[in-house]
């Protein structure tokens, strides 16, 4: 939050201007400037209003601030499915301006049920909400001089504990050797859990590319690399496995049955997410934990997962979900059923922290996803200006500065923007 009013602005503003005269003629001037700079450069917020809402697209993820008339923004990050969304940004954006910005809650609902069929939203358009949403929550921590946890109701804790992402994609080809080497390469670095995908449309074992029958061949593939995993670690690593939705309810329950000797801490997503009925018959026939959510919107949609008992973990990814206030509310709401929270994360690490805030303010938080090219790649340092240590020993520690904590770098992201697409414009 920048701090640039004038003086002169401020002194009329708040009505001073007499006692600050005073002021000057007995002081000659030393005490009243340095008065005027510890008091706050934006005046009563019932006077801010929205002033424009801009954005900026790199690689997979949507960047947005919300300005105000007070010389006061608010960040925020949406990804996945956000392609081709500059127009509905801007469409959004002009539904909110002239509203005070201090109402996250209500103008995200506005928002929501002001679109098209009054509601039933999902898709492009939830993902776009869920950016501007969390630059509101920005916009308030940083007027009330709070983090984000606190406007949420308080924090539960301090750190959030992640999972690393190995990235050992599959379309590498790699051995089970390979999957060791990984996991012991993310233990080295402080991680106690770590996450591999395991699906591969490219197997040339698979029968066909649409056919979500796994082969023995892709079956063993499956198993072993994980196994080599759980044998490099040991038992006390927590170790998560990803197949993304990508074969049917047979391959699904088949290998969840397999992988109960490895002690996973989850199988991420065996079959497709539109369906709790066929989760929920793998669920009950394994005693490996079955985890989905990523490409869920709003808490509807965990609604049915929830009350069935069609899974025992919940992961939604709360930077396409709904946004911060959407987070919590699908948090609590697994809290009912006693099922875990653990968040799905491909952002920077503003869409991180923003999450981070989510995590600490509900009980039932369990791990958030973390990648581990965020630890070597220089792009996810130079778009975004963070001034702590981001990850330490498989923990983030919750930022105590005002608002999520950190900022778009707009120029550090000029050179990786996407081509022929406004940025912030």
């Amino acid at each position: 939050m920048s701090k640039n009013l004038s003086r002169r602005s401020f002194i009329g503003k708040s009505g001073l201007a007499g006692l600050a005269s005073a002021a000057f003629i007995s002081n000659y001037g030393t005490g009243l400037a340095a008065a005027v700079d510890r008091m706050p450069t934006h005046s009563n917020p019932s006077d801010l209003k929205i002033t424009d809402v801009k954005c900026g697209y790199v690689r997979g993820a949507l960047y947005v601030k919300v300005y105000t008339n007070q010389d006061v923004w608010g960040c925020g990050e949406a990804v996945d499915a956000i392609h081709g969304t500059y127009h509905l940004v801007k469409r959004l954006g002009n539904m909110i301006k002239g509203q005070n910005p201090l109402n996250p809650n209500r103008l995200a609902e506005q928002l929501r049920k002001g679109a098209f069929f009054a509601g039933g939203q999902s898709g492009v358009f939830v993902a776009v909400l869920t950016a501007i949403e969390t630059a509101l929550w920005d916009i308030t921590g940083k007027v009330y001089q709070v983090p984000v946890y606190q406007l949420l109701g308080g924090k539960f804790r301090d750190r959030i504990r992640v999972y690393c992402d190995t990235a050992l994609y599959t379309a590498t080809n790699p051995k089970p050797s390979d999957y060791a080497e990984a996991a012991r390469g993310a233990v080295n670095r402080g991680y106690n859990a770590v996450k591999f995908d395991v699906d591969d449309g490219r197997d040339p074992n698979k029968y066909d590319r649409f056919n979500w029958t796994a082969s023995p061949a892709e079956i063993d593939r499956m198993y072993n690399a994980i196994a080599a995993v759980r044998e490099e670690v040991g038992p006390h690593i927590d170790v998560c496995v990803d197949m993304h939705g990508r074969y049917d309810a047979v391959t699904g329950l088949k290998m969840a049955k397999m992988y109960e000797n490895l002690n996973l801490m989850w199988l991420e997503e065996p079959i497709p997410a539109d369906n709790p009925e066929v989760y929920k018959h793998i669920t009950q026939q394994t005693s490996t934990p079955i985890c989905t959510g990523e490409n869920i919107y709003l808490a509807y949609g965990f609604t049915k997962l929830l009350s069935d008992g069609a899974v025992d973990i919940i992961m939604p990814d709360i930077q396409k979900a709904g946004g911060l206030g959407e987070g919590q509310r699908i948090a609590n709401l697994a809290n009912l059923y006693y099922v875990p929270f653990s968040p799905h994360m491909v952002a920077s690490f503003l869409g991180a922290m923003a999450a981070c805030h989510v995590c600490a303010s509900v009980p039932n938080f369990q791990i958030m996803e973390w990648q581990i090219y965020m630890d070597t790649d220089q792009m996810w340092q130079d778009i975004v200006t963070y001034d702590g240590p981001r990850t330490e020993n498989s923990f983030i520690t919750v930022s105590e500065k005002p608002g999520i904590g950190v900022e778009i770098n707009e120029e550090g992201m000029r050179k990786y923007a996407v081509p022929d697409v406004p940025f912030f414009e």
